[in-house]
């Protein structure tokens, strides 16, 4: 799958940050897209103006935390360009707040969106991706690699997405099925303004220097680099290898690091 020309690639999460600029990238390499998102108004102004420069693109509102939503997604490529050759689980909520603070509730919505979400468009698509040899992948996080404090329910997401990701890859080996799981660092991108506190309101603003971390748009390029060579993963920054690296012979130490790093945070729940 070096080439991409006319492949065609569903994108959730697709109307700003990592999954706009995945659809941006799959469109400077010909590949023909279907965005799906929640934001009706903001993806109907993204995919036109990627239709306006060229690409071949279709989209449609909807909510992965929803099969039915997610069977239409699926639906609509097939109607439009005959099937799927990737599909990009992008879709994504974060949260900063203590457990012992937290309400219950941002926990399930978490699951919901970024792990039942991957499952509920893996589903739909993963007939067409066998059929096309494709690639089923995974946008997940640091947070996938160790579990970082405030986010218990974004780093259990990202672990269940993960070990979903490794069964269905296991289960597709004699089928073709490329199955990636990609880890971003920390990314200049809405995700942190959009977290959910303690009680489920958006945060509305990152409590993180942006200043120094990757862009939306340089991830993309490297994920989808990785896809076109059938990667089986790819940690995108020094933190992601350095914590991978860490984990395997000194995971209290990481565990001390990651504690020490997120209570300098402004206004950190960590005392």
């Amino acid at each position: 799958m070096k080439n991409l020309k006319d492949k065609v690639a569903v994108i959730t999460g697709a109307s700003s940050g990592i999954g706009l600029a995945l659809a941006r990238e799959f469109a400077r390499r010909g590949a023909k897209m279907v965005m799906g998102a929640r934001s009706e108004d903001r993806l109907r102004d993204q995919a036109e103006a990627l239709a306006l420069e060229g690409a071949q693109v279709a989209w449609l509102a909807m909510d992965v935390t929803r099969p039915e939503e997610c069977r239409r997604l699926v639906e609509l490529a097939a109607e439009r360009f005959g099937g799927i050759d990737i599909l990009v689980c992008n879709a994504g909520i974060s949260m900063r707040a203590l457990f012992d603070e937290v309400d219950l509730e941002v926990l399930h919505r978490l699951m919901d969106v970024n792990f039942w979400g991957a499952v509920n468009c893996a589903k739909y698509a993963l007939p067409f991706l066998q059929r096309s040899h494709g690639s089923l992948v995974g946008i997940s996080s640091v947070a996938g690699i160790h579990g970082l404090p405030a986010r218990t329910g974004y780093s259990a997401s990202k672990w269940a997405m993960e070990g979903f990701m490794e069964t269905v890859r296991i289960e597709n080996l004699r089928k073709g099925l490329h199955v990636m799981v990609a880890y971003p660092g920390f990314t200049a991108s809405n995700i942190r303004f959009t977290a959910l506190t303690a009680g489920g309101d958006q945060q509305g603003a990152s409590p993180r220097d942006e200043g120094h971390m990757m862009t939306a748009e340089e991830v993309a390029r490297r994920v989808v680099d990785a896809i076109a060579r059938r990667r089986r993963s790819i940690k995108l920054d020094f933190n992601g290898r350095a914590s991978a690296c860490i984990k395997k012979f000194a995971p209290g130490l990481l565990d001390r690091l990651y504690y020490n790093q997120m209570a300098k945070e402004p206004d950190s729940p960590l005392k």
